[in-house]
């Protein structure tokens, strides 16, 4: 077992803590001990399916696919860094766990077998209660390599965190995110490739948006993807300063 999984397990009890599990990757565990994960990558799948050595696994996994039993698990859209193709049929072997992923998901899923009636297909609007926790499915625009991507807002013990899904920024839907709120974390990638905010987007997203912390993702996994977390404190500090930001270091976990 490892650190980082005795850190989960043994995380107090009546409290809300988020994990950053790398990449995109987070967990959260409800004051009751209840496990929600989102677009965990845990496997090294990425420079097998690429080929490409741009692709290969920088940052070390915290746990692997077997070490925590979920309660449910969220893959917002189909790319193998949220759709961990190795490791989700694992997560879901406990016959517990139960798998929203977005409907893009599907060929996938299907592709390894898995149908069965622990998977529920979602799309922006859809709302769903999972245990202590509500998920409110949203739109994001992740372009035609993934159509159907989404973002999610989780209400958790009075608070909320709207975690954007991969997305370019979309200052016109600020009215539709911004009355799911108010926010308390928000949570949306930096490294500006592949149709993403960069460090600038998401200060200013940041900006319109006015929750309680900004935390950036999508950084330092692989050196395809880019994403400079200095040059995200620069933004913060020029573009909206009055905004907090919060750099989370692999496996680290706050309270919320």
């Amino acid at each position: 077992m490892t650190d980082f999984v005795q850190k989960v397990l043994n995380a107090t009890d009546g409290e809300t803590h988020l994990f950053a599990a790398g990449q995109a990757g987070y967990i959260l565990r409800s004051p009751n001990g209840q496990l929600l994960g989102i677009d965990l990558y845990l496997s090294e799948c990425g420079e097998r399916i690429e080929g490409n050595i741009g692709f290969k696994r920088l940052l070390p996994p915290v746990l692997t696919a077997l070490d925590l039993k979920f309660d449910c698990i969220i893959a917002t859209h189909a790319h193998f860094d949220h759709l961990d193709i190795d490791a989700i049929p694992k997560l879901m072997l406990n016959k517990k766990t139960h798998l929203y992923a977005s409907v893009g998901c599907g060929q996938e899923l299907e592709r390894l077998n898995m149908t069965d009636e622990h998977i529920t297909y979602v799309q922006p609007g859809n709302v769903v209660v999972s245990g202590e926790y509500t998920l409110e499915f949203v739109s994001c625009d992740h372009g035609i390599a993934a159509p159907d991507a989404v973002g999610v807002v989780i209400t958790i013990d009075g608070k909320k965190i709207y975690i954007t899904g991969d997305t370019c920024l979309r200052l016109d839907r600020i009215e539709e995110y911004a009355e799911k709120g108010p926010f308390d974390i928000m949570i949306g990638p930096i490294n500006g490739a592949y149709g993403n905010l960069n460090e600038k987007d998401f200060a200013d997203l940041s900006k319109a948006i006015k929750p309680k912390l900004t935390i950036p993702c999508h950084y330092g996994m692989f050196a395809a993807h880019g994403g400079n977390p200095g040059e995200f404190m620069r933004m913060m500090r020029e573009r909206c300063p009055q905004n907090e930001y919060y750099l989370m270091t692999l496996g680290e976990g706050i309270i919320i």
